[in-house]
């Protein structure tokens, strides 16, 4: 043993009488071989295990420090040495294993090599929505920590604080899980439990509003309204508003093309981006159909009937974009055409005038745009035109999509009651029940 080196039962006496002479130097234990003490020149001393990793003396010998002194106890820092010895006997190196920890990837990272992944092989209102969910809920609570020590107690913790938004909580949990098991297939992980899988979603209350022809009316009414004469409008009271006009000056004119898209998305149940983002080149009105070359479920062909095709016919070109959006000033001075982001100000307007706002008793009254598309299929679907002939109508690729709207279909059970009710009425009176055909239907007033 060198001068650089002693050897003693290391116990807290012989640590208290440990002194710097100068220079880095070892005390190892008597007892526990391989357990020891690092003194540094400065005086700083470290418990420590040196080992050999692998068989014979040619193995290279490794360190790896347990703690400073003072931190833990002799006795503390022997039992965590007994076990890094007790694992390098069963052929593990922990040195090796803790460079591996420090440099293992952080959940931070992992998502946003997840992301590229994404933006490369997904649409980008996919990526968009994976980004969210990840930067938004995810990478605030694991951001910093490796991603391989995000156990599932964390997931549930984290799915457990969004409860209150369980569809965004299900959403969270359901990206988390698709995060790491592109992480684990791809090796960028080690073979691990996915921390996400186990998770329990919680049940989501699928919500189904369509429209009667009753708010069907109204919603046009609105419309035309709002493109004419204009709607009033009042200030936010719970908001300061300056400068606010006259009573008299705030109405506010639907402009041509917002009026247009509200009724192509009831017209045709076309998605809110596929006519968004529609351009002149993909619409054919003479044969009647919309071209569009990308869409959630890949290339489509959405078919015009004859009152949308009038609504594009009327509408002017005034951009490549058919709802055209505020245009972008490159840095070379030329203007870019851009598509409108969304319509969540004139639909609010329409849907506040047309009586399809939420109710303070029923907020599942409120309309969304994305009910106007449901509304096109229910009509298509109680007019017996079938699933089959909706679902390629609204582009679904699979028919368990369109199913949704089965309930709505006149069913046997309907025909059934019917042919009982029929019965019950002639055996208690004399007279002929009226049939559907002699039974008038009251208009609605428009009053």
């Amino acid at each position: 043993m060198s001068d650089r080196e002693k050897s003693v039962k290391i116990t807290k006496r012989v640590v208290d009488a440990i002194k710097p002479n100068g220079s880095d130097f070892y005390v190892f234990d008597s007892e526990l071989v391989g357990f020891g003490i690092r003194v540094r020149a400065d005086g700083g001393m470290s418990y420590i295990v040196r080992y050999r990793a692998g068989f014979g003396r040619g193995a290279p010998a490794k360190r790896v420090t347990i703690a400073k002194v003072g931190k833990v106890t002799p006795d503390q820092a022997r039992d965590v040495a007994k076990d890094l010895l007790a694992s390098v006997v069963k052929g593990q190196d922990p040195s090796k294993d803790r460079a591996d920890e420090r440099d293992a990837i952080t959940f931070a990272k992992l998502a946003e090599g997840f992301l590229h992944h994404v933006e490369a092989l997904k649409k980008a209102n996919t990526h968009a929505q994976y980004a969210h969910m990840l930067n938004a809920y995810a990478i605030p609570k694991f951001g910093t920590r490796k991603a391989i020590a995000v156990t599932p107690s964390d997931i549930a913790a984290l799915h457990l604080d969004l409860k209150a938004k369980p569809i965004t909580a299900n959403r969270v949990r359901d990206v988390v899980s698709s995060m790491y098991g592109w992480a684990i297939k791809g090796k960028i992980l080690p073979k691990m439990e996915n921390p996400a899988a186990g998770i329990a979603k919680y049940r989501e209350a699928k919500r189904e509003r369509f429209l009667s022809s009753e708010e069907i009316l109204q919603l046009g009414n609105a419309i035309r309204e709002a493109e004419t004469v204009g709607i009033a409008w009042e200030p936010d009271p719970a908001k300061q508003t300056k400068h606010a006009p006259k009573a008299g000056n705030r109405i506010v004119k639907l402009d041509p093309a917002s009026a247009a898209a509200l009724r192509l998305f009831i017209l045709t149940g076309a998605r809110l981006r596929e006519i968004l983002h529609l351009e002149w080149s993909m619409v054919d009105l003479e044969r009647g159909l919309l071209l569009l070359p990308d869409s959630k479920t890949g290339q489509k062909t959405i078919i015009l009937n004859a009152p949308a095709q009038m609504v594009l016919s009327e509408l002017p070109h005034v951009d490549r974009y058919v709802i055209p959006g505020k245009p972008r000033k490159l840095p070379n001075g030329k203007m870019e055409s851009r598509p409108r982001s969304d319509l969540k100000r004139p639909w609010q307007m329409i849907r506040k005038r047309a009586g399809l706002a939420a109710q303070a008793d029923n907020p599942s009254f409120r309309v969304r745009i994305h009910d106007l598309r449901h509304t096109h299929a229910s009509i298509g679907v109680g007019a017996n035109l079938g699933l089959p002939i909706v679902g390629k109508l609204l582009g679904h690729t699979q028919s368990r999509t369109t199913e949704r709207y089965a309930h709505l279909e006149a069913d046997p059970l309907r025909k059934a009651s019917n042919a009982i009710g029929k019965r019950i009425s002639e055996a208690m009176s004399d007279s002929e029940p009226p049939s559907a055909e002699k039974v008038i239907k009251l208009r609605a007033d428009k009053g």
